[in-house]
C-alpha cells in the first residue's frame, strides 16, 4: 500500500474517532468558536483587545501573519490540494456540531492556517499569562474544524504548518 494511501486511511480513522467522541457540552461551544473564526473575525477582535491593552506590535504582527497565511493558503495551497471535504453523514458527525460546509477544497485548512499564524505571531513577546491563552485559542480553533466535521486532521495539521511558517515570516519583519 502506498504511503499516500496509508496517510489517507490514518486521516479518515482519526476523523472518525473525533466524530465518535461524546461531547454534548463542547459541541455547541466548538461550533460557535469555529464560526467566530470565519473571515478572521475572532482574530481581528483579539488584535483589537491587544491594541487596547497597549500591545500594538503584537496585534500588528498577528494580523500580518494572518494576512500572509490566509493569502497563501486560500490562493495557492487550496487549489493545489484539491481534496474533497469529509462526508459528515458517513462518519455520523452529530448534527449538533455542524457548521455550514464550506465550498472550498479541504486541504489545507484555512481556519487552522489563520489561527496558528495569528496566535503564534501575536503571542510572541507577550508574558506567559497572555501568550498561553492566545496560543491555546489558536489550537482550539484548529481542532474545532475537525470536531465540526469540515476537515480531516491532516488538513488541520497542514494548515497549522502553513500558519506557523507565516508567523515565522511575520516575526522576521520586526
Amino acid at each position: 500500500m502506498s504511503l499516500r494511501r496509508q496517510l489517507h486511511r490514518a486521516d479518515v480513522w482519526a476523523y472518525a474517532e473525533v466524530a465518535r467522541l461524546h461531547t454534548p457540552f463542547w459541541d455547541r461551544e466548538l461550533r460557535q468558536l469555529s464560526r467566530s473564526a470565519n473571515h478572521g473575525r475572532l482574530w481581528f477582535a483579539v488584535a483589537a483587545i491587544l491594541a487596547l491593552a497597549g500591545r500594538r506590535d503584537e496585534a500588528r504582527r498577528g494580523l500580518l501573519a494572518l494576512g500572509l497565511a490566509s493569502a497563501v493558503t486560500n490562493a495557492l495551497l487550496k487549489p493545489l490540494g484539491g481534496r474533497r471535504r469529509p462526508d459528515r453523514d458517513a462518519h455520523d458527525v452529530p448534527a449538533a456540531r455542524h457548521v455550514r460546509m464550506p465550498g472550498s477544497t479541504s486541504f489545507p485548512s484555512g481556519h487552522s492556517a489563520s489561527a496558528i499564524a495569528f496566535s503564534t505571531a501575536a503571542a510572541h513577546g507577550l508574558p506567559p499569562s497572555a501568550a498561553v491563552p492566545v496560543r491555546g485559542l489558536g489550537w482550539l480553533v484548529a481542532f474545532s474544524r475537525i470536531h465540526v466535521g469540515v476537515h480531516y486532521p491532516g488538513d488541520v495539521l497542514a494548515g497549522a504548518l502553513a500558519g506557523w511558517v507565516a508567523a515565522r515570516l511575520a516575526l522576521r519583519r520586526r
